[in-house]
């Protein structure tokens, strides 16, 4: 019994460091920097809003500066500055960085995000008292002058010139592009070294480089008129290095078991190629001809150069000039007369969302593929 009690004081009895016996030591409670808390939210107002006022009493009533941008660029460094201050308050350092990076993060595609839709916003206003009429889409500009009004003339001899070009293009740019990949993937060796060089630096190759190409070659030395094949020819250039280059990402992608698999059964190379490699890359093949479009359609030098403007509807591509939607629209802007630059606009418009069209079509098919 005497035993008993004196292990129940020894248990009752406080510890060295003022806790009893048989209490549990707190533990450090852990969390990730990203969490937010009550006090995080605070500071983030606080820091917006103080940056906010102290920019605009620096900006725009002590220092002699003038300017959105500048007063954007420099309410985010004060921003920037004052969130890492009143988190330092209450955080430890690595939660400091962790604000500020994710700040910077936050910031880039916003800022991109923000870009882009305004240009889209101020494309459409600007180009609104065109778009509404039906004949912009339906008639084209013979006999109608750039200062007429809006209910007269359209694009339509740019679009359907702009589609003529686009399928010539992609006609000899899909299939000479896949074969690069090919021989790129399947072949290999130091010529394919050398061609993957020249097909990565002519993708960035300056599209009045490729116009310059053609009208030199096609239409001072071989005689070609220009027409909306010379302009073909142009795109050709600018869009086989995507499509090759994309064809070849594609290629390489391919599981190397089922090239074994086809080659263990007795298939020679080439039939692995054909039936095998091929068919399995076609969605990733399809992606790379809806972005070697999206590339071609929107070029405004290459075509400039080579197919000649005009204002009335050319169906045929191998004689007189053929207007596009690019050429379209620079030859409006600098006519100087405000109704052509609102067609202009509209025409810009309606080139915009075809690109986005494409670029949507292309983010599906690599869904899909994903999916498969």
């Amino acid at each position: 019994m005497t035993a008993v009690l004196e292990r129940a004081e020894s248990l009752d009895a406080p510890r060295e460091n003022g806790s009893p016996a048989g209490a549990e030591e707190p533990r450090e409670v852990l969390r990730r920097p990203s969490a937010r808390t009550r006090d995080d939210v605070l500071c983030l107002v606080g820091a917006a809003i103080g940056s906010f006022a102290t920019i605009w009493l620096l900006y725009t009533k002590l220092l002699p500066f003038s300017g959105a941008v500048g007063f954007v660029v420099c309410w985010y460094a004060a921003f920037v500055l004052f969130y890492a201050g009143l988190t330092a308050l209450t955080q430890p350092r690595p939660v400091v960085v962790d604000r500020v990076v994710t700040t910077a993060v936050i910031a880039a595609p916003t800022l991109v995000g923000l870009a882009l839709v305004s240009t889209v916003v101020v494309t459409v206003a600007k180009g609104l008292p065109a778009l509404v009429h039906p004949n912009f889409y339906f008639d084209d500009m013979a006999g109608v002058r750039p200062g007429s009004g809006f209910d007269r003339g359209g694009i339509a001899h740019a679009i359907v010139g702009t589609i003529i070009e686009v399928l010539i293009a992609v006609s000899i740019a899909m299939p000479l592009g896949v074969l690069t990949a090919v021989y790129m993937s399947e072949v290999g060796g130091r010529g394919a070294r050398l061609v993957r060089a020249v097909v990565e630096a002519m993708t960035a190759l300056p599209s009045i480089v490729a116009g310059l190409f053609i009208y030199t070659v096609a239409i001072v030395y071989l005689g070609v008129p220009t027409s909306g094949f010379a302009a073909a020819l142009a795109l050709t250039v600018m869009a086989l290095p995507i499509m090759a280059r994309a064809s070849d990402v594609v290629l390489r992608v391919v599981p190397g078991g089922l090239r074994e698999a086809s080659l263990a059964l007795g298939a020679t190379q080439w039939q692995t190629v054909w039936k095998v490699v091929l068919p399995t890359a076609r969605p990733g093949l399809a992606t790379a001809l809806i972005l070697g479009v999206a590339r071609a359609v929107g070029e405004t030098s290459p075509v400039l150069l080579t197919s000649g403007a005009s204002t009335f509807m050319n169906t045929d591509p191998f004689t007189n000039p053929m207007n596009s939607l690019p050429l379209f629209v620079y030859a409006s802007v600098i006519s100087g007369n405000p109704n052509a630059e609102v067609r202009a606009y509209a025409a810009a418009t309606v080139l915009l969302f075809t690109v986005l069209v494409l670029f949507v079509l292309a983010r599906l098919v690599v869904k899909e593929r994903k999916a498969r």
